[in-house]
């Protein structure tokens, strides 16, 4: 998932204790060992400054709108690291775009923010805020995860975990305050930053013992982010609760919704059980967020790729509904399924761009406003699949692929606000193109892998097997 992630060469620092090296070096560690918190945690490279505002912060907008269109997510590996001739490429070309981006305080390129209570790390943190603000995006800041004296763990800067297993695991109870003062540290070190996500995909609130969500504790501890947000600023937007919008095979019984459901499969009943909750005991939300895959728990994409992106719409609109019409976010969204590796590599990228535009077009259909591309990009290599851009490990990178094309062209044309307008198509051409219009283009999506020749909002044009072609209004 992301470099503070899973992976093992993640910075740490560790106390040696020095024996028989002389008065002096024993006088030098027992002056360390007076200025860390309790059980002696290491806090060498902390600060206890973490609200101290960084850098120049950009100047944000007056009045905030609650949704803020078409991005992506920073993850493991992005274009603040490499060389300079590579990172000044994808801020360039990002500039002329203002894609928002999103980016998690730990984890997915992010260290430990507080690795012992009142002890800061933003070093990772802030270099990403400092690339967004230098590519002119839109910041958002998803607040996940947490340090690991929150959860059970160890305090100190030697002792964080980054194995899967902790890194999702959530803040016990009794540590909720201190997650949401951590938030509005953050809020505070990043002023330019007005949307905040909490949380991400319920991670750690699954109850075992009622095989459900652990939606109370979630809601208990969003409402006490959402305050401490609102009294840092109270122009700071605010969403969740980022829930995986699981679906299972429609002939299933076991847990399937049966009011949400189509041929692309049926909702799984628990998570429309903890939305609900949240929905109910919520303290606020100036927008609402939710992620997930147009594919089952059993990665069918049902009834073909291009078709199950109709979940997407269903889900958006009955979202709509619950929330009386919140700004609609999706942090993630999958329309290819993943390897044992989460890998997805095994599609042409033409065939990915595709079914990508078909998911995009079927949210907005859904009456979603916002939507963050979780960008897979590797850490060096030639070939990225799925990425934006090349990788930035060498000057001839941070070139833009496909996926980026049709992201920012995407942001671009259909803003929040876009009202998506009907458009004729040829009746035969109807099961093979997915079709998107605003007022000046029409977004038309080949689906099927063999060239054809189609007619849409009056024009006539041939396109290439898995096109996705721009049409001018």
């Amino acid at each position: 998932m992301g470099r503070h992630g899973w992976d093992s060469w993640a910075r740490r620092w560790r106390l040696t204790a020095l024996l028989g090296v002389g008065v002096a070096a024993l006088a030098l560690v027992v002056t360390l060992i007076s200025t860390l918190p309790g059980n002696g945690a290491s806090t060498r490279g902390t600060t206890r400054d973490g609200g101290t505002v960084h850098g120049t912060p950009a100047t944000p907008p007056e009045v905030t709108r609650p949704d803020v269109g078409w991005g992506f997510t920073h993850t493991q590996y992005s274009a603040d690291e490499g060389s300079s001739a590579a990172t000044a490429r994808v801020e360039g070309a990002l500039s002329r775009t203002a894609l928002p981006q999103n980016q998690h305080i730990m984890g997915w390129g992010a260290g430990n923010p507080e690795p012992a209570k009142g002890r800061y790390d933003f070093t990772e943190m802030d270099r990403r805020i400092d690339f967004m603000r230098a590519s002119g995006a839109t910041p958002v800041v998803t607040l996940c995860c947490a340090p690991d004296w929150m959860k059970g763990g160890r305090a100190g800067t030697d002792a964080t975990d980054w194995s899967q297993s902790a890194l999702e695991t959530a803040p016990t109870p009794d540590h909720y305050k201190d997650f949401a003062a951590l938030a509005a540290t953050v809020a505070r070190r990043y002023p330019d930053v007005r949307h905040f996500i909490v949380w991400n995909e319920f991670k750690g609130f699954w109850n075992d013992s009622r095989a459900r969500w652990d939606y109370e504790g979630y809601t208990e501890l969003y409402n006490l982010v959402y305050g401490a947000l609102k009294q840092v600023d109270d122009k700071i937007m605010v969403g969740g609760p980022y829930l995986v919008m699981d679906s299972v095979d429609p002939r299933q019984k076991q847990d399937a919704s049966t009011t949400l459901r189509g041929a692309w499969g049926a909702m799984d009943q628990r998570v429309l059980d903890a939305f609900a909750y949240w929905n109910q005991h919520k303290a606020g939300a100036d927008f609402v967020v939710v992620d997930g895959s147009s594919y089952t728990k059993d990665d069918d994409l049902l009834p073909d790729e291009f078709a199950a992106t109709d979940k997407f719409t269903a889900v958006s609109a009955w979202v709509r509904r619950q929330t009386r019409d919140l700004p609609l976010w999706w942090a993630e969204y999958y329309v290819e399924p993943a390897d044992g590796n989460d890998n997805r590599k095994g599609w042409t990228e033409d065939h990915r761009v595709a079914v990508q535009a078909a998911g995009m077009i079927a949210m907005v259909s859904g009456g979603a406003s916002s939507g963050f591309y979780w960008n897979p990009e590797e850490r060096k290599g030639t070939g990225c699949a799925g990425c934006l851009w090349t990788p930035t490990d060498t000057p001839g990178g941070g070139r833009a692929l496909p996926m980026y094309d049709l992201v920012s062209r995407f942001g671009k044309e259909f803003p929040p606000g876009t009202t998506p307008r009907t458009v004729p198509i040829a009746r035969d051409d109807v099961p093979n193109v997915r079709v998107l219009a605003g007022d000046k283009v029409v977004l038309v999506v080949n689906t099927l892998n063999r060239p054809i020749s189609a007619q849409v909002d009056g024009k006539r044009f041939d396109m290439r097997a898995y096109e996705v072609k721009w049409l001018q209004r």
